[in-house]
């Protein structure tokens, strides 16, 4: 499929759990038909638990219910938490679900990292939120920072096509030869106007990063992007030492906390090359960033699962909304430009790594390693993913319902 334009949306922004869990439960409450639902991590805590009471809820009241895990992201979840729910009738798949080696997972690379809710075609979610308590903010200091739309109008339609071609049954034929597709021009720029952007391993390998790349170029005044896990490759980063060298305010917001280590080892890596051409660094501190959204000027905007480092770029399955709102738009600026003020600290010349000889050399094998190596383990066939649906538990038969109300009906005389 091809997705355009759609005018006349209503495009809200939700920020953490906080915000987004109880939209999406309530939506999900409120279904009459059918909810598709995926998400790369799913946990059986307080978050999860709540999730799977309401699908429940929905599914026993008759609404058609299909849900897609990663098998890497979500592999812990209990036989009996996902028995209640497929005895309910909810149809649960998950992606690449590969059994451990001497106790590791084997299953690392090309993952579902969508987050997508689509709610009876009229309401969609789509962001960088999972399903778990550490995206609550009184989860403590390890609390995620991110976000997520919800919308409604004509793009949801978009988006619920774009999930029922994607399920086992309907998923077209893969092509021996692979077309790259432009990025989707707006041609009529306006308001409420919104386009699903997705990444996948045949003919969408580089639509989300090709926005990025014209958004960059195009830019006049402001871009700014915050995203999680930044390592891009080299037109990103030159398409941003570009806009800055031609008078186009660039800000970008890292990890100052990071979930893991090696994350700011990557992104140190670039300081020196963004510092030096104009961009303007911050490193989040309050808590672990998870967001990947961007803005630029005064009108368009992006929310989305889809991180700006290798996984993402080349492996992952990812989606991401393009904006065109001013209001929207407006919204997300204050909100980053308040964690840039506030708990965000800039990265200046002294914070980059000295200029040598020795610290040139390690920095380019480092930064092609990490910018190659888990592209060139994704082409493994090994690695080539598959979806496993969850058979709904055995049910019993007359024989044995009779059977099992005799003896209860014993035990209680």
């Amino acid at each position: 499929m091809k997705c355009a334009w759609r005018e006349g949306n209503q495009i809200t922004l939700l920020e953490n759990g906080d915000q987004y869990y109880p939209a999406v439960f309530t939506a999900i409450d409120k279904a009459q038909a059918k909810v598709i639902l995926e998400t790369f991590i799913w946990f059986e805590d307080e978050v999860g638990k709540q999730l799977h009471a309401v699908l429940l809820r929905a599914a026993k009241r008759g609404v058609q219910i299909e849900v897609l895990l990663d098998g890497y992201g979500s592999p812990d979840l209990s036989d009996e938490f996902v028995n209640e729910l497929t005895e309910a009738g909810v149809i649960f798949r998950y992606y690449d679900p590969r059994p451990r080696l001497l106790g590791m997972r084997t299953n690392l690379f090309r993952r579902m990292h969508r987050k997508i809710v689509v709610v009876d075609g009229h309401t969609a979610f789509i962001g960088g939120i999972n399903y778990s308590a550490e995206h609550m903010s009184n989860y403590g200091p390890e609390a995620k920072q991110d976000y997520a739309v919800q919308v409604k109008g004509p793009v949801v339609q978009d988006i619920l096509q774009f999930e029922l071609e994607n399920l086992p049954e309907n998923a077209p034929a893969r092509r021996w030869w692979r077309r790259h597709h432009r990025p989707e021009e707006n041609r009529m720029p306006g308001e409420a106007q919104a386009l699903l952007v997705w990444r996948d391993n045949d003919e969408h390998r580089t639509d989300i990063e090709r926005h990025y790349l014209r958004m960059l170029a195009t830019a006049k005044r402001e871009v700014i992007i915050a995203n999680a896990y930044f390592f891009p490759g080299y037109r990103l980063l030159h398409a941003m030492r570009r806009a800055a060298r031609r008078g186009v305010r660039v800000k970008l917001v890292v990890q100052g906390n990071p979930d893991m280590a090696i994350v700011k080892v990557g992104a140190v890596l670039l300081y020196r090359y963004l510092v030096k051409s104009g961009v303007h660094i911050y490193e989040y501190q309050r808590r672990p960033l998870h967001g990947k959204v961007a803005l630029m000027d005064d009108h368009w905007a992006t929310v989305g699962s889809s991180n700006l480092d290798p996984l993402s770029l080349s492996l992952n399955l990812e989606a991401n909304l393009m904006i065109h709102d001013r209001q929207f738009n407006q919204t997300l600026r204050d909100n980053l430009n308040t964690l840039i003020t506030q708990d965000s600290r800039r990265v200046d010349e002294s914070m980059v790594p000295k200029r040598s000889w020795l610290n040139l050399g390690i920095g380019v094998v480092v930064f092609h390693f990490l910018r190659h190596f888990p592209a060139m383990l994704g082409w493994l066939p090994a690695h080539t993913p598959k979806l496993a649906e969850v058979s709904p538990p055995a049910q019993p038969t007359m024989e044995t319902q009779d059977r099992v109300e005799t003896e209860n009906s014993g035990a209680k005389m």
